[in-house]
């Protein structure tokens, strides 16, 4: 989930923090520094990963249900403290106090999710042999320590996404969180910790940038992930690759909502509203880019203006706020450039396009249209409350578009007409694709794109499977002699 000019993971300094302190707590609709956390010192490093390395020896072995307990603890704790950790969310990268709400909600169905079902996932599969007798059985085994690279614009779901599984499994996982929600990745590590996880199980850690290569190339560790920009996702795939380490990225989108009918157009305005305008825009599956066919192209851009000019900014622990501010003034900097390059360049401003004149990380609701390849808006992801709608004639013209990005995370199409929405949804070069809904998430719907939306696959069974040994086990009867040895 990412800001092309402003990865999620990469959070630029503030004038408060210093080389010695960069982790930090500065409220984006105040601009406060709240509170500050040292890095983790690199001489610390290598007793992280041997503790982590060291559970691993004893979490793998225990039995999966007892696994599954400690994950299942986790999402009830979760729930007790939900209205405390989704404060510190908003506090922390400003998402409304209802929305922070509903990502708590989500984790917790998802660990409980991994908890009922992971180990019946985990269960043996047997394989009939082609050639010769006896029996072949598949195994899912744990690989070990773990890495995870994880994004603050949904500082807990991003987190247990990975953790839920993978705990069940049998690793253990180091975090690397963002630098700008410190409080909550010490939150969910002691979630782990209260619900019965040995130390070393889940740890989080405040590294430097510099220090992932580090952590990655210990032979301990035995796979990264990352969620984040498409810079900092090469990176990391180059040094996995490097050392010869599994990993899963997931990088982003510019996801098409697509409209080629509506018997109930408000509906789908309404649908291209929350599709887009979730998290303030801040979600990679957000629809970026509405494409609309001609005959309903203007009435669509119409009920889309009215709907945009309903988001005012403001406090968002206050729940009347329709517009939260952004997780940080440097990110709503970055995406007001991206919005001036399109107006600069002849796109025409629908509605917003400027920043409030008031404090905090606020971008107005903002509606381009006539944006053309050479805006910046046209290739690049805009992380925030900004949709580009785009007039096609037909279904062909709509796909072309779609597809005519480096992206290939989510999609959504929208029509009355089943078999005409999935023929559309079945030439889409995406990871999901969602029928007369915005994409969502929940936990047993795989999660993943393609192209440079990154690879592999987060939620659902398959996210058992991601970093874990398909060990085979062959067994071939012993052969009896025709008459005793010797005899």
């Amino acid at each position: 989930m990412t800001a092309t000019q402003n990865p999620p993971h990469e959070q630029p300094k503030t004038a408060s923090e210093s080389a010695e302190r960069r982790y930090a707590t500065v409220n984006p609709f105040t601009g406060e520094t709240e509170k500050e956390f040292d890095f983790t010192p690199t001489e610390a490093i290598d007793g992280i990963v041997e503790r982590a390395h060291a559970a691993y020896q004893e979490w793998r072995q225990r039995p999966v249900e007892e696994r599954a307990a400690v994950v299942r603890r986790a999402a009830e704790l979760m729930d007790e403290r939900r209205d405390d950790l989704a404060r510190l969310i908003t506090t922390e990268m400003g998402k409304r106090q209802e929305e922070a709400t509903g990502e708590l909600y989500l984790c917790s169905m998802i660990l409980k999710y991994y908890a009922d079902n992971g180990p019946g996932f985990l269960e043996p599969t047997s394989v009939q042999p082609l050639m010769g007798k006896g029996e072949a059985v598949i195994e899912t085994q744990p690989i070990g320590v773990l890495l995870a690279i994880e994004p603050w614009n949904y500082p807990f779901y991003q987190v247990v996404r990975v953790a839920g599984p993978n705990l069940v499994l049998g690793n253990t996982v180091i975090l690397k969180h963002a630098e700008i929600t410190p409080q909550c990745a010490v939150a969910v590590e002691q979630l782990f910790t209260d619900a019965g996880a040995p130390e070393g199980v889940f740890t989080n850690t405040f590294l430097r940038i510099d220090d992932v290569e580090q952590v990655i190339a210990d032979p301990r560790i035995q796979g990264v992930t990352l969620t984040g920009s498409e810079r900092a996702g090469s990176a990391v795939a180059a040094l996995a690759g490097k050392y010869l380490k599994k990993s899963v990225l997931e990088l982003g989108g510019s996801d098409p909502f697509i409209v080629l009918d509506a018997e109930d157009l408000g509906a789908t305005v309404k649908a291209a509203t929350m599709g887009r305008m979730q998290n303030t825009g801040q979600a990679c599956t957000a629809s970026k880019r509405l494409i609309v066919t001609e005959e309903l192209y203007e009435p669509f851009v119409e009920g889309l203006k009215q709907a945009f000019s309903t988001f005012s900014p403001g406090d968002p622990s206050d729940p009347s706020t329709s517009l939260a501010p952004l997780s940080s003034e440097r990110a709503a900097q970055d995406l007001h450039a991206q919005i001036q390059d399109a107006i600069d360049k002849g796109a025409t401003v629908v509605a917003g396009g400027k920043r409030p004149d008031q404090p905090g990380a606020f971008v107005e609701a903002t509606i381009l249209t006539d944006v053309t390849p050479e805006m910046r808006a046209y290739r690049e992801e805009l992380f925030g409350p900004a949709a580009v709608v785009y007039k096609v004639k037909d279904a062909d013209e709509a796909v072309a578009l779609a597809n005519d990005s480096d992206f290939g995370l989510g999609a959504t199409v929208m029509s009355s007409d089943l078999d005409r929405a999935r023929s559309v949804a079945d030439r889409l070069e995406a990871g999901m694709v969602w029928i007369n809904q915005p994409t969502g998430s929940s936990p047993e719907l795989p999660f993943g794109g393609v192209k440079r939306s990154g690879y592999g696959r987060e939620l659902s069974e398959l996210a058992m499977f991601e970093f874990a040994n398909r060990r085979l086990v062959r067994t071939v009867p012993v052969k009896k002699a025709d008459r005793p040895i010797g005899g």
